[in-house]
C-alpha cells in the first residue's frame, strides 16, 4: 500500500483545475495500517519521519468495504474498510504528514523548522551546507493522545518563550552516549542539555503544557481545554502510539453464505420490501420480482423464499441485540462478541456450505488415544474469518479496559460512520478444559495467593493510571484477572510456541483468543496472517487426539525447565508494571502480535507447578 504526503503548489479553480501534486513515499501493508502504522502513528521513510494523516484524506475510491455485522454494531459504525492500496507511481494512497516539524543540521548545527533550511524541492538537505537533515529525536505527548514537538525553546529558557530572534542550534558532547552529551544552545547565550527531560514531571515543572496538537489531522485541529501533563518521548518509542484494535469472528448465522450476500447495499431496500409485504402493504410477486433484480440471487442456487428468511432472522438478530457504542467490558475475554463465539465454538457446525467462513467439528474419536488430561474438548476449526479494526489509539500508557473516552484519540475530524479494518482467513483450534478439574484446582490456596500477587499488582497499575483524571474512583477499581484467566493465558502461549514447530507456522503468525469468565474456560489459537498461507491445515491438524496429547506433553516439558530457573521459576514479579511471575522469553513469552495482552498475565508455574509446591500446577494437580 502506497503512503503519499501532500506537498505545497499551485491549485487552480475552475476550469483547468488540477490537484495538488502528491509524491509517492513508500509502502506498508495493508494488516500494518491496523496494528504499527495506523492513523496517527509515525513512520521512518528514508531520512524523514511522517504521521500518518487522519480518515478525512484517505482515498477511498479503490477501496473495499468490508462487514462483520456483530463488530459494527459494537462499534457503532454503518461498516469498514480496507486501507487503500495504490501502485508507487500515483502515490495516491493514504497520506502522511511531515512530522515533527524540527530538523537539525548535523554541518551548521541549526535546530529549526523544516521548511526554514530551504531545502531544494524533493530533497531533505540544509539549504546553506547540503548536509542530509535529521528528524527531531524527542516528541512530547499526552496520555489524551496529544502529539507535538519537543519545546526546544522553552526546554532551554526554562519555560520562558524567549519571543521572535533566537537561533537554536544542538550540539553533542561525544563524552558519554547519555542525554547529557545532548547540548541545545540559544543565540542568546543560554544553553541547557537533555538531561532529565523524560522525567514524568520536567514539563510540568517549567509550565510547559499540552496544547492539544492532532498533527495527524492537519494544522487547526487542535483540542484546547487539555489538562493532561505531556511528556517527553523518543520518536520510535512505542509508547508514541498504543492502537485500540478490536476484533470479532464470523459466526453463524453471519458467517453464512446468503448473510454475506445480504451485506450489500441492497439490504436496507431489501428489509423495508419485507416489512411492507409483512404488513400486507406490497404483494409476495412484487416482492419476488424486486428480490430478482436486486442481483442478489444472481450465481447462486438460493430462491426469493430462502432471501425472504434470511431477511427476517437479521431483522431479528438486531432487534434483539443492544446497540453498544463504547465497546469497553471489565475483560474483553468475557465480553458478549466472545461468549457468541464461544457457544458456536463449543457446539460446531453441523453442515456447511463452500463459500461459508466458518467450519468447525470434532476430530473423530480415538479409542486408544483419549483426549489429555484436563482437556475436556477439541475443536478443529477448519475455517474462520476474523475482521479487526481499528476503534482508535492511545499515547503514552496503555489502553486498559479503565481507559476513558477522553483518552480515545480521534481517527478523523468529523465521524465518518466507518472503520479502517483487515480480514484474516484462516484456521485453528479450540480447546476447553476440564469444569470439574479446574474448580478443583482453582481452590486451592497456593493458586489463589499466586494469582492475588498479579492481580493486586494490576489493580495498582490501573489506580496509577486514572488517578490524575479521575481520583474519586480509584477505590473502585479491580482487576478482572483470575487465577483461570492467567491460566488459559500461559496455556495458549505454552501451545503457541510447541505448535510453531510442529505446524510450519512462525510463532508470529498463529495467535490466541481466550474466553475465560465463570462459565466459560476456552481458548483459541488460529493462523494470523491475511493471506492463503493462513489456512494451510497444519494448525488444523494439531487438534486430533493423538496430535494434541503429544504436542500438549512436549509443551509442558518445555515449559518446566527454563534457561534463566531458578530466578524465572522464583519470580516474584516481572515484565510491565509486574503483571507476569514465572514468566520470560526464554520460556512462554511470545511475539507481540501473537498476544492479547502484550505478554503480561502469565505464570508457568500455573501450568506445571513449583519445585516446593507441584499441586499449584493445573497440570500436575494429581501429583
Amino acid at each position: 500500500m502506497a503512503m503519499a504526503q501532500r506537498r505545497a503548489g499551485r491549485v487552480r479553480t475552475g476550469r483547468g483545475a488540477r490537484r495538488a501534486s502528491r509524491t509517492p513515499l513508500g509502502g506498508v501493508r495493508r494488516a500494518q495500517m491496523i496494528t504499527t502504522y495506523g492513523v496517527g502513528a509515525m513512520v521512518a521513510i528514508g531520512d524523514q519521519s511522517y504521521v500518518i494523516s487522519g480518515l478525512d484524506t484517505w482515498n477511498l475510491d479503490t477501496s473495499i468495504t468490508i462487514h462483520e455485522p456483530r463488530l459494527e454494531r459494537r462499534l457503532g459504525v454503518d461498516g469498514f474498510r480496507l486501507p487503500p492500496a495504490a501502485s508507487s507511481s500515483t502515490g495516491d494512497g493514504v497520506r502522511v504528514r511531515l512530522f515533527p516539524e524540527f530538523y537539525s543540521c548535523p554541518g551548521c548545527h541549526e535546530l529549526k523548522e523544516f521548511h526554514k533550511f530551504g531545502s531544494p524541492p524533493g530533497t531533505s538537505r540544509c539549504g546553506a551546507c547540503d548536509k542530509l537533515l535529521t528528524p527531531s529525536r524527542f516528541v512530547i505527548a499526552c496520555e489524551n493522545g496529544h502529539l507535538d514537538d519537543f519545546p526546544y525553546a522553552k526546554w532551554v529558557h526554562k519555560g520562558a518563550d524567549p519571543g521572535r530572534g533566537h537561533r537554536l542550534t544542538l550540539h553533542s558532547t561525544g563524552r558519554t552516549a547519555s542525554l547529557r552529551s545532548v547540548i541545545i544552545r540559544c543565540s542568546c547565550g543560554e544553553e541547557a542539555s537533555m538531561e532529565g527531560a523524560f522525567s514524568r514531571n520536567a514539563l510540568r515543572s517549567l509550565n510547559i503544557f499540552c496544547e492539544g496538537r492532532r498533527p495527524w489531522l492537519g494544522r487547526g485541529a487542535e483540542q484546547s481545554g487539555c489538562k493532561a501533563i505531556p511528556r517527553t518521548l523518543q520518536r520510535g518509542s512505542s509508547a508514541v502510539w498504543f492502537p485500540i484494535v478490536r476484533s470479532a469472528l464470523s459466526i453463524p448465522p453471519w458467517s453464512e453464505t446468503l448473510q454475506k450476500r445480504l451485506n450489500c447495499s441492497q439490504y436496507p431496500m431489501l428489509k423495508s420490501s419485507v416489512r411492507l409485504w409483512r404488513e400486507g402493504r406490497v404483494s409476495y410477486e412484487s416482492l419476488e420480482e424486486l428480490i430478482r433484480a436486486s442481483g442478489i440471487l444472481d450465481a447462486s442456487r438460493f430462491t426469493p423464499k430462502d432471501v425472504i428468511e434470511a431477511v427476517q432472522l437479521r431483522v431479528q438478530l438486531e432487534e434483539s441485540e443492544v446497540a453498544d457504542s463504547d465497546g469497553r467490558e471489565p475483560l474483553e475475554a468475557a465480553g458478549e462478541l466472545r461468549r457468541e463465539e464461544y457457544e458456536r465454538l463449543l457446539f460446531g457446525t453441523a453442515s456447511v456450505d463452500r463459500e461459508d467462513d466458518f467450519e468447525c467439528t470434532r476430530p473423530p474419536e480415538d479409542p486408544d488415544t483419549p483426549l489429555p488430561v484436563g482437556i475436556e474438548r477439541s475443536m478443529q476449526v477448519k475455517r474462520l474469518r476474523e475482521v479487526r479494526a481499528l476503534w482508535s489509539f492511545t499515547r503514552v500508557e496503555a489502553p486498559d479496559s479503565t481507559t476513558p473516552e477522553t483518552r480515545r484519540a480521534a481517527l478523523s475530524i468529523e465521524d465518518k460512520g466507518w472503520l479502517p479494518a483487515v480480514e484474516v482467513i484462516g484456521e485453528g483450534v479450540f480447546l476447553t478444559l476440564d469444569t470439574a478439574r479446574l474448580g478443583e484446582w482453582e481452590r486451592q490456596k497456593g493458586v489463589r495467593q499466586r494469582a492475588d500477587r498479579i492481580r493486586d499488582n494490576h489493580t495498582a497499575a490501573l489506580r496509577r493510571r486514572i488517578m490524575a483524571t479521575n481520583p474519586k474512583a480509584v477505590r473502585e477499581i479491580q482487576s478482572p484477572i483470575s487465577a483461570r484467566y492467567i491460566l488459559l493465558h500461559t496455556l495458549a502461549h505454552a501451545l503457541i510456541n510447541e505448535w510453531s514447530l510442529e505446524s510450519g507456522y512462525p510463532a508470529a503468525s498463529l495467535r490466541e483468543r481466550l474466553y475465560v469468565s465463570h462459565d466459560m474456560a476456552g481458548l483459541l489459537i488460529y493462523t494470523a496472517t491475511s493471506d492463503s498461507a493462513g489456512s494451510l491445515g497444519g494448525v488444523v491438524a494439531q487438534g486430533e487426539y493423538k496430535n494434541l496429547r503429544n504436542s500438549l506433553e512436549s509443551a509442558l516439558r518445555r515449559v518446566s525447565w527454563c534457561s534463566q530457573d531458578p530466578p524465572c521459576m522464583e519470580s516474584e514479579a516481572g515484565g510491565v508494571d509486574s503483571l507476569n511471575l514465572a514468566a520470560c522469553y526464554a520460556c512462554v513469552l511470545l511475539p507481540e502480535t501473537s498476544c492479547e495482552t502484550n505478554n503480561t498475565f502469565l505464570d508457568r508455574a500455573m501450568l506445571i507447578g513449583t519445585p516446593d509446591e507441584s499441586s499449584v500446577g493445573y497440570f500436575a494437580l494429581d501429583e
